[in-house]
């Protein structure tokens, strides 16, 4: 029986090579449209689907492969009977091979211009049909959807190693080809028509092996969203040292989204320890000024931490972090002569990352044991000086930016969250005690000497007075918190007995 392959493609890498090597199996080469022009064009032997089908392609390509002469050939087991003898009645030949990739929805639909029409004309039809077709018929059928697959397909086919088991893996990976491509499609229409509830359908794709998870003996990966319905992951190049960790990448992360809620309009500097900030510096002059107060903060715990900056990173940087042991920096750029410094830190990691963004993650998702939760990114409620004045002493300048400062990090800390602060960056950081007081204690605990905090930010608010009591006796002057307690009036009370100013921002940060 004469051996078929149906070739269809849209990547159209190694496709002549391919048909080649096929033909030179004795195989039929059926294709379509400019496919078959590139393999004509080779000068390689070549069916065109109409020749198959007895039917022109029509109506823009919309209609070409969708016919009983392509579908059965692809569906028919060769081990059943009644399917060999209505493909006799019917004159269908079995096709063996598809070689079958999708139009170019994604790369369409990224494009900032794209119209509605072009990108729902860029919705393949036929292709995912015969793609999964085949992928059905696996135990007659090879199905490839990747170019990289090609050469092992045809060392398959020349030393008969292409057995089912093989076939299994192709089908599971074009049905996993085709959920990708579907789920695309159903995250843009959704982006379009704004569906922000009801079923999700998430592409999750080339996932990188991590050496191990958060302990060696946990496995982890990392994976690209294709369908852009979770993250919009952001590009990254790493310049020296080894493959980033699971830990470096939850770090990494913490890191990048707190420099996005930083001011923007000023160099700042931030250094992460196990997901919490320990240091943030944001001064007018420099990126290297930024990184000093930043580990001034807490020289001790940001031993071993993540380093990110908001500017490019330059000499006076390189020189700044010195011969302090950090795992990684992370900076939107960085000057040739700065990496020439880092180099000889060969266990550092280097990374360029962008800019940093805050639309880039559009869904908070945690697996737990009741099911996925999931929640939309914490965006609201940064500026502090659009909160209201609780109490009788309004804060002056220089306290005002220090409750910016606070307030900012403090949605970044685990919670119960107290975060000091003076005008150019944190002193203390109290993160993840079960009482608020205590966090209290740890943020004030902390301070250096030389440093003098003059504003706390509270990530949720004080349900009794004795963490603002904390504050005040540690010369805090003014404090940030949602407010929306039982015992505000206690709370305010407490602060206009201290001489403090006391903003209520409207907006809880609780970080879990």
């Amino acid at each position: 029986m004469q051996r078929r392959a149906l070739i269809s493609v849209s990547d159209k890498r190694g496709v002549v090579e391919l048909a080649q090597a096929l033909n030179a199996l004795g195989f039929e080469v059926i294709s379509t449209g400019g496919t078959a022009r590139s393999i004509a064009e080779a000068g390689v032997p070549v069916l065109p689907i109409d020749a198959v089908t007895g039917f022109p392609e029509m109506m823009d390509g919309r209609v070409k492969t969708l016919h009983p002469m392509v579908h059965g050939g692809l569906l028919a087991r060769r081990d059943n009977a009644e399917h060999v003898a209505a493909m006799e009645e019917h004159g269908i030949g079995a096709i063996d091979v598809v070689a079958v990739n999708l139009y170019p929805f994604r790369q369409t639909v990224a494009k900032p211009d794209v119209t509605w029409d072009e990108a729902v004309e860029n919705i393949d039809i036929g292709g995912p049909s015969m793609v999964r077709s085949a992928a059905k018929n696996h135990a007659f059928v090879s199905v490839v959807v990747d170019p990289d697959d090609y050469p092992a397909l045809i060392e398959g086919l020349k030393n008969g190693t292409n057995d089912e088991a093989v076939r299994r893996k192709l089908a599971q990976k074009a049905y996993a080809h085709t959920a990708a491509y579907d789920a695309a499609i159903a995250s843009w229409l959704g982006a379009q028509l704004n569906v922000t509830e009801g079923d999700l359908t998430v592409a999750l794709t080339k996932p990188d092996k991590l050496r191990y998870g958060e302990n060696p003996h946990q496995a982890a990966w990392r994976y690209n969203d294709d369908s852009k319905v979770l993250v919009d992951a952001a590009p990254f190049k790493i310049h020296q040292g080894k493959e980033l960790s699971y830990n470096n990448l939850v770090d990494a992360d913490a890191a990048w989204q707190l420099l996005a809620d930083l001011p923007l309009d000023l160099p700042g500097s931030v250094i992460i320890k196990h997901t919490n900030p320990c240091g943030v510096g944001v001064v007018p002059t420099s990126v290297a000024g930024s990184i000093l107060r930043a580990l001034e903060a807490d020289p001790v715990s940001a031993f071993g931490g993540i380093l990110a900056v908001n500017r490019p990173f330059d000499v006076a940087a390189a020189r700044a972090v010195g011969d302090r042991f950090l795992e990684v920096i992370l900076a939107p750029s960085f000057d040739e002569d700065a990496l020439e410094i880092l180099a000889a830190k060969t266990n550092l990691r280097v990374v360029t990352m962008g800019a940093p963004r805050l639309d880039n993650v559009k869904l908070v998702v945690k697996s737990s044991a009741f099911g996925i939760l999931m929640q939309t990114p914490d965006l609201g409620g940064l500026d502090v000086r659009a909160g209201q004045v609780v109490t009788k002493k309004q804060p002056t300048e220089a306290q005002w930016a220090a409750l910016d400062i606070a307030w900012r990090v403090s949605k970044h800390v685990k919670s119960n969250a107290i975060v000091t602060a003076d005008e150019q960056g944190t002193v203390g950081v109290g993160a993840g005690q079960m009482s608020r007081v205590d966090s209290a204690i740890i943020a004030t605990g902390k301070v250096r000497k030389h440093l003098k905090p003059i504003a706390a930010g509270s990530d949720a608010f004080f349900p009794f007075a004795d963490g603002l009591e904390q504050l005040a006796k540690a010369g805090i002057q003014a404090v940030a918190q949602p407010g929306g307690s039982k015992k505000d009036q206690e709370v305010i009370d407490a602060a206009d007995k201290a001489g403090m100013a006391m903003v209520f921002t409207g907006f809880r940060h609780f970080r879990h």
